[in-house]
């Protein structure tokens, strides 16, 4: 009798840790397909994006990134005058225009 009980416990215990292994496969966030989640694409386009930025300048322009807030003019101009480094003239106007009105 002494043995069935151990047994039992033994393959109980077994079965648990089974299924919590398998229910806890998905990392944090993922959806069950393991497809990333609209944050998590936008973490990475914004972690792209942030390139070499270090310390706080880092953190204010990845908040400022996965914040739902749309780019202010100002933001556009100034992303948008980094983006034209290089370009003159005609090329840089066609450039600015474009980049301005996305």
């Amino acid at each position: 009798m002494r043995n069935l009980f151990v047994l039992s416990a033994a393959l109980a215990l077994a079965v648990s840790t089974s299924a919590f292994a398998t229910s806890h496969k998905e990392a944090p966030g993922m959806a069950a397909s393991g497809a990333m989640t609209k944050q998590q694409s936008k973490m990475g386009d914004c972690n792209k994006e942030a390139g070499d930025k270090k310390g706080d300048a880092r953190k204010a322009f990845m908040k400022t990134c996965l914040s739902n807030k749309p780019a202010t003019q100002q933001d556009k101009m100034k992303k948008c005058n980094v983006d034209a480094a290089g370009k003159k003239g005609d090329e840089r106007k066609a450039f600015m225009k474009e980049c301005l009105s996305a």
